[in-house]
């Protein structure tokens, strides 16, 4: 096999590969890519065994064939390189990379092709096409809630799933949830789908702000393709749980804050938290908000805010995390969170006990739903 590639473009795309590969697999040939040149194009395939991808970049061949090699390896040979022209020459399990504008030769070891884990084609696939921008602000909305729990293995995806017009993805690991719904996307119907937050980090990465992503659910694999770019993986197995029970409804009190008053607050506030226990304070009364950073070995914090809040006193602890995780993709100016108080005295300090909704003001597509904790 011999072709000639340009440097810049082959680096793009290996760098993608690269994402997809496990270098930790006990399967070795699991860290190289395969490489078919045919028909004046190359094909790159890499794939950890349940994500796989592919993409074809045109060359210039002479030889056409197909081989595979140490990813990792090929990736440091070429970011060592200039820009320009390089030559793949393969001659049995020898293969020489070797750039037109340096005298430079380097030799790496190949493993045959059929030795690499079959990855099917898309042909076939019944794909539709969604906003780019709007598929990617539907995994940011939601992808940091999903569970690393792996015994509750239904809670390591995303759920993406069709309701009427509605398309919606919601991610939960049990103590929070996000969900997002966007309407008039004009949709077919497909299997609801539990998705690895894998691919979906490779389509936040990939994928532009403008034009289409097209996407397919079958059986059990969910595909998507980004230009000459395609992605699929195995879904995840199992019943999600029923996050609709999990929105609380008809909740009366609420605060809204600046976001970036709240996210500077948060920064210092945060910082004497014990990070074992993750605890913030919100004390909330008219106009006010103050965030309490509990004792601790190190000390404590506090710091007050302005809020638009008239009522009754309320205390509530909640995990910080699940309050700066949202604020990275709320790009709303300010931050509102809803919630129902128990049954305190007028005269005494309100606590809230369940579940709080927190969102953008003005509202987005999404919420963000957070169990308080106790003090």
């Amino acid at each position: 096999m011999k072709f000639t590639f340009d440097r810049d473009a082959m680096i793009k795309e290996i760098a993608i590969a690269q994402e997809v590969i496990t270098n930790k697999s006990p399967v070795s040939i699991l860290s190289n890519i395969l490489l078919i040149a045919e028909n004046n194009g190359l094909t790159i395939k890499a794939t950890d065994s349940t994500l796989k991808f592919s993409t074809v970049i045109p060359v210039d061949i002479q030889e056409e064939g197909r081989t595979t090699i140490f990813c990792d390896k090929f990736m440091s040979i070429l970011s060592s390189l200039p820009s320009g022209d390089v030559d793949f020459i393969q001659e049995d399990i020898e293969v020489t990379i070797r750039p037109t504008a340096k005298r430079f030769t380097a030799k790496l070891k190949s493993q045959t092709s059929d030795k690499f884990p079959e990855i099917g084609t898309s042909e076939n696939v019944p794909f539709f096409e969604l906003p780019a921008k709007d598929f990617k602000e539907m995994i940011r909305q939601t992808i940091f809630a999903v569970s690393d729990d792996r015994n509750r293995y239904f809670m390591t995806g995303v759920y993406m799933v069709k309701n009427g017009d509605v398309l919606t993805m919601v991610a939960t690991d049990g103590r929070r949830l996000s969900c997002v719904n966007k309407n008039g996307l004009n949709v077919p119907d497909f299997p609801p789908a539990i998705i690895p937050t894998k691919i979906l980090q490779c389509v936040l990465k990939n994928a532009p702000d403008e034009g289409n992503v097209s996407v397919a659910v079958i059986d059990k694999s969910v595909f998507v393709k980004i230009g000459n770019l395609e992605f699929s993986s195995v879904l995840i197995e199992g019943q999600f749980p029923n996050y609709q029970k999990v929105i609380p409804e008809n909740l009366a009190h609420s605060i809204m804050v600046n976001k970036n008053d709240l996210d500077a607050a948060l920064k210092r506030t945060t910082i004497m938290v014990d990070k074992k226990v993750s605890r913030i304070i919100f004390k909330i009364s008219s106009g006010e908000l103050k965030l309490i950073s509990p004792e601790s070995d190190s000390g404590s914090a506090d710091e007050i805010i302005p809020c638009r809040y008239d009522g009754q006193d309320i205390s509530m602890a909640l995990n910080f995390t699940y309050i700066t995780e949202p604020l990275k993709v709320i790009d709303s100016e300010n931050v509102v969170f809803e919630f129902n108080v128990n049954d305190a005295g007028e005269t005494e300090e309100a606590s809230i006990t369940k579940a709080v909704i927190m969102r953008g003001e003005p509202a987005g597509d999404y919420i963000h739903v957070i169990m308080p904790m106790n003090y």
